[in-house]
């Protein structure tokens, strides 16, 4: 049975499922998809993702603000701490630091990672992290603010291995997408060959990144499986045992251990 650790559940165009979100948990179901963590990218949109997920015991949730989106109100550490303490909330994020799109590097992404590590500390829950771009900077942070404390993941992971490693040092753990599938992932590749078996997790990202062979089609966690294969394959693991020690993984992510 698989987890798909990192999905938006709440983003997925449901006209693909007859506009039916349990249809949709049907067709996961059924692709032996035990368990998935809906990710929060806006607090702002908390209570409608809340509603649509509430009545199933296979989907926790992450609440956070993606360091894309911009807000016109201060977030503080007492206001996230108000989300990330509700129910069914498992982990603090997704947040981190996006220098892709916000090529200014903004001062406000940067007191935000820091708020959202603080927050996660603060009700010992891991953390969900974002990284593009911005390598030395969401390590700096990382340390600077102690994260190792409460745990995270950095997720979709695309870097290299000495930033891996330095991420691995920082008690965190590595997430694979369906972007180790594509043909020009050979460094996120490298970094599945190398990470330890107990520090990696699998995700889809859904309904983003589709991977080899659904590229091109609107993601969901069912195509966890495709990245579970790729994990297997660079690891010359049987599938069966990515799929369990990446279950293993990811509870124990949850317990910060």
């Amino acid at each position: 049975m698989f987890i798909d650790s990192h999905c938006h559940l709440d983003c997925i165009d449901l006209d693909d499922y007859e506009n039916s979100f349990s249809k949709l948990i049907d067709i996961v179901e059924q692709s032996d998809v035990e368990h998935m963590l809906c990710v929060c990218i806006d607090l702002y949109g908390f209570d409608a993702m809340y509603e649509l997920v509430k009545n199933y015991d296979q989907i926790s949730l992450s609440a956070g603000m993606h360091p894309t989106h911009a807000v016109g109100d201060a977030l503080t550490v007492d206001k996230i701490i108000q989300y990330v303490t509700k129910d069914k909330v498992v982990a603090v994020g997704e947040t981190g630091l996006d220098y892709f799109y916000q090529k200014d590097k903004p001062e406000w992404q940067k007191l935000r990672f820091r708020h959202h590590i603080e927050a996660a500390k603060s009700v010992n829950k891991p953390v969900i992290v974002h990284t593009r771009d911005a390598q030395k900077d969401t390590i700096d942070i990382i340390k600077e603010e102690s994260a190792k404390d409460c745990g995270g993941v950095i997720h979709c992971f695309t870097e290299d291995w000495t930033f891996a490693k330095k991420a691995l040092d920082e008690n965190f753990y590595l997430s694979f997408s369906g972007i180790a599938t594509f043909k020009t992932a050979e460094q996120i590749r490298e970094v599945i060959r190398k990470v330890p078996e107990n520090r990696f997790l699998i995700e889809t990202d859904s309904p983003y990144l589709a991977p080899v062979p659904m590229r091109g089609k609107q993601n969901q966690p069912a195509y966890v499986k495709y990245v579970a294969e790729c994990v297997a394959k660079e690891r010359n693991m049987s599938l069966e045992h990515v799929a369990a020690i990446s279950k293993e993984n990811f509870y124990n992510f949850l317990k910060n251990t």
